[in-house]
This record gives C-alpha cells, structure tokens and sequence, in this order.
C-alpha cells in the first residue's frame, strides 16, 4: 500500500495562471499557436489565458491548449478615449485581469499598448522581448525580464524561442499547431472542393483576378474540384461573385465568422490563398495549401512549409498560374495520386 508521502507526490500540480498577450492580427494569433502546444507539452499543469482583439478570439479558442479568452476592444476604444463608456470598459477589464492570480504574463506582441495591457493584469512578472528584440522599444519598460530572439528567424519560430526562454525548455522538432477541423459546413454541397483566399487588406499583396480565374477553371476540369470563395467585405464578396461567374460551378460563401471559416478550409482537398489571416490558418489546419506572395517574404512571414504545404513568390515576384498548379499538385500528394 503507498504511503501517505506517495500519495501526495502522485497528486496533480496545482494548476498556475498564465496570461499570454497578442491581441492582433489573424496571421499574428496563428503564428502564435505552436508556441502553445509546445508550452503544454513541457508544462501541462499550466492554466493558459489569452488576451485578444474580439475579433480575433476565435483563433485562440480553438486551440485544446487555451483555458480562457479575454476579449478587448482596443481598436474601439482607441477612437473613443474621451468617452466615459470606454473608461468604464477599461476598468472592468482591469479588475477582471486582477482577480486572478498570474504566475507570469508573457507578452509575444512586442508593442506599446500589448505591453501596458500586460502590465494592466498585475502579476508579479511580466515577460517579453529584449531591446533588439523587440517591435516597439518602449514595450521594454513595462517588463521585469526581457528575452533575445533572433529577427532572422520566422514568426512562428520566434514565438517558440520567447516562450522557450520564458518558461525554461528548448524548442524541438516542426511546430504542431494543435487545430483540428470541425465539422463540415451544412451548407456546402457533397464532394471534393478547393477554397481560394483571395482577400487581403493590401492591394500589392493580390493576385490577378484572370490568374484565380484561370487557375479556378483548371480545378474543375482536371480535378473535378468545386472552387468555394470566401469574403469579408463588401469588397470581396463583388470579387467573389465576379470569380464564381467565370469559374464554372463555383460557389460564393456565406459571410462566416473565423470558426466557420476554419471548418471550411479544414474538410478542403486544397487551399491557395494570398498573404492572409485565413491562409496562416490553412496551414495550422494542415490542408493541401500555397500560399501566394507578391510583396512580402515568405521567408519571415510565410506558412511553415511542409509535404502538404508550399509558399510562392516574393516581394515584386509574382507566382504564375502555371507554378501554382505545379506547387499544387506537390502539396496535395497522396490524395492526387488516388
């Protein structure tokens, strides 16, 4: 029979609080998400709260690593300063922050006001990037412990070192994002399809609309693949529709909030998508994906690439549609072969 000091060493850790600050954006929350698994792994006992943009809480939540999303409205209340609501606001989510006991706040943004939300949560420790290191230098003041990270590294990467150094382990093997798929969408129809990610928020960053339509048509003659379109705005619902009227069979998608997006794009036989939040997503969800560059480097901002994903392109380097169906074919490997 074990002994009552058995007994006690064979108890569960206590579970610790940790608040990680990164409000924005999309492609910035995915990059973020390795790091998570990888903390879990080494530190299971830790309870992970996230502090985000609210149009941006999906993509924590759907990690199986998150205990808690905390919610802000920054981008509203910076416009509203002056007002007495946007106090009120700040205040219930400083006591909110407050009445829980944080064994560390790691703040993996680097800004000015990702810092001073970190600070506002009142822990003990707060822990970001050093002064090299660092997007803002003034985010440094509100730290009590500061982290070298290399910029040659990747987004993804750089993320898994601050964490690394913050919670005292080594980075191992390929990031696992640790998303799965939902369930399919109701209201797409049977059989294999392609999702396109057109949008994006910088006009340099697009591709030609005659390279989607294209590319598009040969997805359907060849693969027998329905092209799906995603929007999320005015915008590029008229770019969806003007694409899915070239595009034989072609479907518009309804307006989706991030987690109806994600099961889109998780049950896809492929995705190409521009330099995107939904792309990044593309590639923690593991689907046959390129992803497409025309004025960033995939070097520093790029999907991690894999056999079942690819990045094209460059700064003033655009992919042709003939690379994109090359690349295409690579990434979806063993289901092409079939």
């Amino acid at each position: 029979m074990p002994s009552h000091h058995d007994r006690a060493t064979q108890q569960p850790a206590a579970a610790q609080n940790v608040l990680i600050v990164r409000t924005s954006s999309m492609g910035d929350l995915v990059h973020t998400l390795p790091a998570i698994t990888e903390l879990k792994a080494h530190h299971p006992h830790l309870r992970i709260s996230w502090l985000t943009e609210a149009a941006f809480a999906d993509i924590p939540a759907l990690h199986p690593g998150i205990s808690e999303v905390i919610p802000i409205a920054w981008r509203q209340w910076r416009r509203q300063l002056l007002h007495r609501a946007t106090w009120r606001e700040l205040g219930a989510l400083r006591r909110k922050l407050r009445d829980t006991p944080w064994k560390m706040v790691l703040d993996c943004q680097g800004l000015f006001k990702s810092a001073a939300f970190a600070a506002l949560a009142g822990g003990p420790l707060v822990v970001g990037y050093d002064h090299g290191s660092v997007r803002e230098r003034i985010a440094c003041l509100f730290y009590q412990r500061r982290h070298p990270v290399s910029w040659r590294l990747s987004a993804v990467q750089r993320n898994r070192r601050l964490f690394a150094a913050a919670f005292g382990y080594h980075t191992s093997g390929v990031p696992d994002f640790g998303l799965t798929a939902g369930t399919r969408p109701s209201w797409l129809q049977s059989g294999p399809y392609a999702v396109m990610l057109h949008a994006t928020s910088r006009v340099a960053k697009a591709w030609p609309e005659t390279m989607w339509t294209t590319l598009g048509r040969r997805l359907h003659a060849e693969q027998g693949l329905r092209v799906v379109l995603p929007w999320g705005s005015a915008t590029e619902r008229q770019r969806s529709e003007r694409l899915a009227a070239a595009i034989p069979h072609a479907t518009v998608a309804p307006h989706t909030r991030i987690k109806e997006a994600a099961s889109l794009i998780g049950h896809a036989t492929a995705v190409i998508g521009v330099d995107t939040g939904l792309t990044h997503l593309a590639n923690a969800l593991n689907v046959p994906l390129v992803a497409l560059y025309t004025d960033t480097d995939p070097a520093q901002t790029g999907v991690v690439e894999s056999p079942r994903a690819m990045n094209l392109g460059n700064v003033a380097k655009c992919p042709t549609v003939e690379n994109v169906w090359h690349a295409l074919r690579t990434v979806q490997g063993e289901w092409h072969d079939a």
